[in-house]
């Protein structure tokens, strides 16, 4: 938190480019998943950092999956990893606290570890594990800035482990769905994007709302779910950035956590998006995609339910299956089989989002359009 607070303070009155460096273009194209043959069909072992709420849900869709499977426990808190070996069956030998868990480097049953803890912790935990000789899988957002972000893919790169991020609606049906129908051209020439994302948080006491954990407020938590869906959704990389934040409980969202942020980003074809990140509205779940012969309505469009919507065409009506079982087969097959997927779950495509959301930042701060490139 300490960094993004020196880097907005060092911030100039007027715009300030913000680099992407060492990145792939997002419009190269990526062979569609299931067009790809499986390989093989070995198992990612996986041991989850983090014993949450979403690190249950993750347990719980393993369970379904067919190409990952939960064997080890990484937690601060012992009474949640002797609750979870019952449940999941998981031996001593696989199980390891903050403190030593850089011990897996010597544990053959664990493949990969997926890091499901708060973000501020994502980089330093990140790092250990791939020094480990362990694949890693973060949960989104992959850092709390950019710096911290190239520096875990740096690390990845040196460790020569797979750095996987947690973005579930990229292997989602209906999503896979609009990006294949765009890249078609049957919505035409892409015009705008509209993305609403934002719930009503409750206890206060919560780590999201505190910065030194989050890194930020609900930007970091749900409207990254813009801000990515934006990117694929247009097929482009922004190339500005303009935001406007407002704080009505300045009480419950103290300072470094931002409460609802309207922001705006502009795309080299002249595509606008416009988008909303709130802690402080329901019923915000929506993407809408508008061009020269089509659209794309998406509503709910990120939720762990359904995703429901419609284009010109007619409803989206692929099957529902759960968002993470999904997820946790396809990332095998990426780690396992060299499959690249539709849109890239990669650390180069988490740095992309960090890039993004620290120019938000300045954005905000600055009161001035923020270029990018």
């Amino acid at each position: 938190m300490n960094s993004r607070r020196i880097f907005l303070q060092k911030a100039s009155a007027s715009a300030v480019a913000i680099s992407i460096p060492y990145l792939p273009s997002f419009s190269k194209p990526f062979s569609r998943i299931e067009e790809q043959p499986t390989q093989s069909d070995k198992v990612l072992r996986v041991a989850i950092m983090g014993l949450g709420s979403y690190g249950s849900r993750v347990a719980q869709a393993m369970e379904d999956s067919k190409r990952a499977k939960l064997v080890g426990l990484i937690s601060g808190t012992p009474s949640k990893v002797e609750v979870w070996k019952e449940k999941y069956s998981i031996p001593d030998k696989n199980c390891y606290n903050y403190e030593n868990f850089d011990a897996i480097k010597d544990n053959p049953d664990i493949d990969a570890v997926y890091v499901i803890t708060p973000n501020a912790l994502h980089k330093e935990q990140s790092i250990r594990v791939a020094q480990a000789g362990k694949h890693v899988i973060c949960e989104k957002p992959m850092a709390i800035n950019a710096a911290e972000a190239k520096e875990m893919v740096d690390a990845c790169d040196r460790a020569g482990v797979k750095l996987l991020i947690g973005y579930r609606m990229h292997f989602e049906a209906n999503t896979l769905k609009v990006v294949k129908m765009r890249k078609a051209g049957e919505f035409g020439t892409i015009k705008f994007f509209q993305g609403l994302s934002g719930f009503m948080i409750g206890d206060p006491t919560q780590w999201r709302l505190n910065p030194a954990l989050s890194g930020g407020g609900a930007m970091m938590d749900i409207g990254i779910y813009s801000i990515n869906g934006a990117r694929y959704m247009t097929g482009e990389e922004p190339i500005w950035v303009t935001a406007q934040e407002v704080k009505t409980d300045p009480v419950k969202f103290k300072e470094g956590i931002d409460e609802t942020i309207t922001f705006q980003m502009g795309f080299p074809s002249g595509v606008i998006a416009s988008c909303l990140s709130t802690y402080s509205m329901n019923n915000l779940d929506k993407f809408f995609l508008n061009g020269t012969k089509g659209f794309a309505e998406m509503q709910p469009s990120t939720g762990y339910g359904p995703i429901k919507g419609r284009t010109n065409h007619g409803p989206l009506d692929e099957p529902h299956i759960m968002h993470q079982t999904v997820q946790m087969d396809q990332m095998a097959r990426i780690i396992f089989d060299g499959v690249e997927p539709e849109i890239p779950v990669d650390g180069r495509e988490g740095l992309k989002d960090m890039v993004i959301i620290d120019a938000i930042f300045k954005a905000v701060k600055t009161g001035e359009k923020v270029s990018l490139g």
